[in-house]
């Protein structure tokens, strides 16, 4: 009896060693194939540069809407801003202006 449980300890314990090599494996695959293993690298570095060029223009939008806001302050408002708006939006005129037509060519 004795060798039989040598030989079930053996094959237990090399199972065990198997599992455990197999699981060391996986990783080894993942850390080099996996989404955010070495392979994809270049690619990820690729999208955060991406990511930071779209950051940049949406901040550099953010600060001439910002801006634009200050300019429209309801306290203080600048009279050039609000003239152009109103002209554009309301079709105003001053009575000393004349309007020019321009034929848009495609």
């Amino acid at each position: 009896m004795n060798g039989t449980r040598n030989r079930r300890e053996l094959v237990r314990e090399r199972v065990g060693n198997a599992m455990a090599l197999l699981l060391l494996i996986l990783i080894g695959m993942l850390a080099f194939m996996g989404p955010n293993g070495l392979i994809s690298w270049s690619d990820n570095a690729a999208k955060l540069d991406g990511h930071k060029e779209r950051i940049a223009a949406l901040e550099e939008e953010r600060a001439v809407l910002a801006n634009r806001v200050e300019l429209l302050d309801p306290e203080n408002a600048d009279p050039d801003l609000a003239s152009e708006l109103a002209r554009r939006d309301l079709n105003v005129v001053h009575q000393d202006e004349y309007v020019v037509e321009l034929d848009q060519q495609p």
